[in-house]
């Protein structure tokens, strides 16, 4: 991801965020998160301290994007956020960027990602990429009760003498 790709991306979040959570979260939680965690600001510190991969349609247009943690010291990673937009999902590009980011973990041990536990659809995804449930936990999101599904994905597993 560059600067120049900014501007997608707050459209692609702002509009898979209402289409995924419209009978979840309500739109003034949804809107104040997204303008917070999407801001031109946010969006420079996410490509300065974090992987932003963005994959782009036939035609060179963003159609989604997967951003996650750099691994830590426990050889862990989390994928932050990833959304297609709606109109292209279930094509292909959900798995590529999954696949992508993989690819960048060399040595990372595990790669966690939380989802809301009534995202059926996001949860789907990551059980068909191979992202084991870890646990299933209630949180607050925005002064809004949640539950939130964890699920992990073992890149690299030591070998068993």
């Amino acid at each position: 991801m560059n600067s120049k790709d900014i501007g997608y991306i707050q459209h692609i979040a702002h509009h898979t965020w209402s289409d995924t959570y419209a009978n979840i979260i309500p739109q003034d939680i949804q809107t104040a998160y997204l303008n917070r965690s999407f801001s031109n600001a946010m969006m420079m510190k996410r490509m300065e301290k974090t992987h932003m991969l963005v994959v782009e349609c036939e035609e060179g247009i963003p159609v989604g994007f997967l951003n996650f943690t750099k691994e830590d010291e426990d050889g862990d990673a989390e994928v932050t956020s990833m959304y297609i937009l709606p109109s292209h999902q279930h094509l292909g590009y959900g798995k590529m960027l999954v696949d992508y980011a993989i690819s960048m973990l060399s040595s990372a041990k595990q790669l966690f990602v939380y989802v809301d536990s009534r995202n059926t659809g996001g949860r789907a995804f990551y059980e068909k990429q191979g992202f084991e449930l870890l646990d299933v936990f209630e949180e607050n999101f925005e002064g809004c009760p949640v539950e939130t599904a964890q699920y992990v994905y073992y890149l690299h597993q030591p070998v068993m003498a």
